[in-house]
């Protein structure tokens, strides 16, 4: 069975923005979306003890998944990139914390196509890393951390229509599901 499988920020639950968009985009084209859910509160801080502490909240339950699924990620949830790249999984990180080296490593590792969404004004965000490290980004200008813009909040509401068409691109582009 084609899975997608939802990670989420810090923030808000794996439900919610960006990341219920970015589902059912999976989920229209066949996929059984599993929303992960903290179990816990994470660690503060952008360490490697943060990846270490992803790793062990996502690894059994992707597991369970079992498969090839598509990995959706949201900021803290991007932590899960050398997850991904270890089992050679594709993915769609929005507001990935490409300003972590880490995590720009454990992207620099992966042995599947992912995209990249993110908006210039988002600390976390680096948009000529991003476009060295793949060939498939978004990014927003003036957008911040949450993908929200200046002005009217149609403006952002708009940002999330430009994000599900680029998922939907992007998954057309890889052929996704297969």
């Amino acid at each position: 069975m084609v899975a997608a499988f939802v990670i989420p920020g810090r923030m808000f639950g794996p439900a919610a923005g960006m990341l219920l968009y970015v589902g059912d985009v999976a989920e229209r084209r066949g996929a059984r979306v599993h929303r992960h859910v903290w179990s816990q509160e994470p660690p503060s801080g952008f360490d490697a003890q943060l990846e270490g502490w992803v790793r062990s909240e996502i690894w059994e339950p992707l597991e369970q998944v079992g498969g090839h699924p598509l990995v959706i990620g949201k900021s803290l949830g991007t932590a899960g990139a050398a997850v991904a790249a270890q089992r050679s999984l594709p993915a769609v990180w929005l507001t990935p914390l490409l300003t972590v080296p880490w995590l720009a490593a454990a992207l620099g590792r992966a042995g599947a196509p992912f995209l990249l969404v993110g908006g210039t004004a988002d600390n976390f965000w680096d948009g000529d890393l991003a476009r060295r490290l793949t060939p498939h980004v978004l990014e927003v200008e003036d957008a911040d951390h949450g993908m929200r813009v200046p002005g009217s909040p149609a403006e952002s509401i708009a940002v999330l229509a430009r994000l599900v068409t680029a998922v939907e691109e992007f998954l057309d582009a890889i052929d996704w599901p297969e």
